[in-house]
């Protein structure tokens, strides 16, 4: 029998705001979270791109000293995203048995790798922390969360690029379905904001160049975009079964309908142009959520600020939707948000549920002149949705060919 599964907790840090709460308002503000890097190694490795979606709140400002000392930076994001999520939800009493973690990272521990080999080759081995390896474990944020709620019903780790975090929540709904947990903290958290991600990322010519006006460099849909803005941080969603939600007065935010998830097997970087994988993952998604083309009202889409990217999104989106496409509103949260890679997708599925959550659409920032060959309904003010059962799905697509789409229904 299919079991309902539903979102009772979300936690948030990201370029908007140090937590949830912060962060959907300064979304629907319109505010942008790309600013100037002033780090002294901007300068000092000459990086031709000079700006970023920082955290807005460092996690010095809200972990002990001993667990900064301890954690990546993206294991930082993610105990903190994890603990308001999990406060968010009442913390629920539930037998650590029966409690798990499906976490997701595009990069992982960058910053402890890299820092370590500066050390081994300016200091030598003996100065290499013995925590180096632990810290720089892809798995390592997941890890944080699950000891942090000791969780013990198992603890998965998605390493899908861009598409990771959105693959996580997928995978947290089989995992509820399939009975083998009762609540799972789900979610993803990325901190690749370091001199050599961004040199490489300039390099494939994938950031856009606008160092003297961060805050409206990403700006999807828009004639003018040259590329998305690198951004860190963190989501996580507590989901549940509806029966074990209810049986504690929990709130339910909204119901997770489950996803799909393809894969292009066209080109390591570039989305196939023609978008039918993508297309069969919202299909799909659509589908096992028991709905029709007809009943989804908003669309959260993936939406980098890429040339390319964007056009191939919205080719697959118009190979869906056909017509129905006119008439249901589209927001890019990446204008104001900066594109979190592995914790894209649960950023951005957060921001779904709250849009079905509060009846509000986010705005699209930046967008001065739509690009004629993107004929989408692109949100950009909040807007109100209708009232009535409202479907949403959220897109996310990544390097390697990966799509994840996942589906919300309103409450």
């Amino acid at each position: 029998m299919t079991k309902k599964i539903v979102i009772t907790g979300i936690g948030a840090t990201s370029p908007l705001g140090g937590t949830a709460a912060e962060t959907w308002a300064a979304l629907l503000n319109g505010e942008s979270g790309a600013t100037t890097l002033e780090q002294e190694w901007v300068a000092r490795t000459q990086l031709p791109i000079t700006f970023a979606a920082q955290a807005r709140v460092p996690s010095s400002e809200v972990l002990a000293r001993h667990e900064i000392k301890r954690l990546d930076p993206s294991s930082q994001f993610a105990l903190i995203a994890g603990r308001e999520a999990w406060a968010d939800a009442g913390s629920p009493e539930v037998e650590a048995d029966r409690l798990a973690v499906d976490w997701a990272t595009g990069i992982g521990g960058v910053w402890t790798l890299l820092d370590a080999w500066d050390t081994l080759r300016e200091r030598g081995p003996r100065r290499v922390l013995p925590m180096t390896v632990p810290m720089l474990m892809p798995n390592g944020p997941a890890a944080a969360i699950g000891m942090d709620l000791h969780a013990r019903a198992g603890i998965t780790t998605v390493v899908s690029a861009c598409a990771s975090s959105t693959e996580s929540l997928v995978n947290a709904y089989d995992r509820l379905q399939a009975g083998r947990a009762d609540v799972v903290i789900a979610g993803g958290s990325e901190a690749a904001i370091h001199p050599l991600p961004i040199a490489s990322f300039a390099a494939m010519q994938a950031l856009s160049k606008r160092n003297d006006d961060p805050a409206h460099a990403s700006r999807p849909y828009d004639v003018s975009r040259d590329g998305f803005v690198l951004g860190e941080g963190a989501a996580a969603l507590v989901v549940e079964t509806e029966e074990h939600a209810k049986a504690r007065g929990a709130r339910i935010y909204a119901e997770l309908l489950g996803g799909a998830v393809t894969s292009d097997a066209y080109h390591i970087t570039a989305p196939d142009p023609e978008g039918s994988a993508a297309a069969r993952a919202m299909v799909t998604a659509i589908r096992n959520a028991g709905a029709d083309l007809s009943d989804v009202a908003h669309i959260n889409a993936h939406a980098t600020s890429t040339p390319v990217g964007d056009i191939a999104e919205y080719n697959a989106l118009r190979r869906v939707f056909g017509d129905l496409l006119e008439g249901i509103p589209v927001s890019a949260t990446k204008a104001s948000t900066g594109h979190l890679l592995g914790g894209a997708g649960a950023i951005e599925a957060f921001f779904t549920v709250m849009a079905l959550s509060t009846r509000t659409a986010p705005p699209t920032i930046n967008l001065v002149e739509q690009d004629p060959a993107i004929p989408l309904d692109v949100v950009t003010s909040p807007r109100t949705l209708p009232a009535g059962n409202l479907l949403a799905i959220s897109n996310s697509f990544g390097f390697g060919g990966h799509n994840a789409v996942v589906a919300f229904r309103s409450v």
